[in-house]
């Protein structure tokens, strides 16, 4: 267990230390991911009927 102690000691987990990531890279990998999972389970009928329901609803 010592070398696994001295490596969590090396390593900060402060939250100043850590680098965020960009807006756009978050959505870059979670849009494929998205989109694998609506044609796996099928959801794009479903998608479809809710977007034309706020399109109606902003048409009005």
């Amino acid at each position: 267990m010592a070398p696994l102690d001295r490596a969590l000691r090396r390593r900060p987990l402060s939250p100043h230390t850590a680098e965020t990531r960009h807006p756009m890279v978050a959505l870059a990998i979670a849009l494929p991911c998205a989109i694998l999972l609506m044609a796996l389970f099928g959801a794009w009928d479903q998608l479809a009927t809710q977007t034309q329901a706020v399109a109606d609803l902003i048409g009005r």
